[in-house]
């Protein structure tokens, strides 16, 4: 096997030995051998006075602080407490999404295209004055209907009527065959 230069890898190794990472844990980031990084270390002048003068024996590896483990669970500590308020602030998000959201009903869709009738606008409301007098009885109403097109359409100028009385409503329609067809039209529809 090749030996491989460390060289380009000197300064990342002196932060690694400041932070007192072991040599094995040196050796495995780079994937090189144990006593690769101890020579390495030794030629650059990276070892601690202690290793250099032999004063002090090598510690055994299973004596040394695996630095691996303790970053390995700091990482995983912080992937837990990330994922904690990750999934605290979607439960919040949700509750606000529910609080705003009102049950909202289904969107109609149309079947078989487009209809070949054209819609009638809703009914307006204007102010109508029911009167009688001697010359009889008149419904009086607001000058404004000579704008809604319906009115110029179907009811504008003198027209016969057929008029119904109950209770709580008067209703008047248009006399004749002709009205009575787009009534029953009408109903039919409905």
């Amino acid at each position: 096997m090749a030996r491989r230069s460390l060289r380009p890898q000197l300064n990342q190794i002196r932060t690694w030995v400041r932070q007192g990472r072991t040599d094995a844990w040196i050796a495995h980031q780079l994937e090189v051998t144990v006593q690769q990084i101890q020579a390495f270390k030794r030629e650059q002048g990276l070892a601690p006075a202690e290793e250099v003068e032999g004063a002090v024996p090598a510690a055994d590896f299973d004596d040394e602080i695996d630095l691996r483990a303790e970053d390995d669970a700091l990482i995983a500590a912080e992937l837990e407490a990330a994922e904690a308020r990750r999934a605290a602030q979607a439960q919040e998000d949700q509750e606000d999404q529910e609080d705003q959201e009102e049950p909202a009903a289904p969107r109609r869709r149309r079947r078989g295209g487009r209809s070949r009738r054209r819609r009638r606008p809703s009914p307006a409301t204007l102010e109508a004055t029911f009167d009688h007098g001697e010359e009889g009885y008149g419904l009086w109403l607001d000058p404004a209907i000579q704008d809604d097109p319906i009115y110029a359409e179907y009811w504008a100028g003198h027209r016969p009527v057929e008029v119904t009385i109950d209770e709580d409503h008067i209703v008047i329609r248009r006399a004749g065959e002709e009205a009575e067809e787009e009534d029953q039209e009408e109903e039919e529809e409905e």
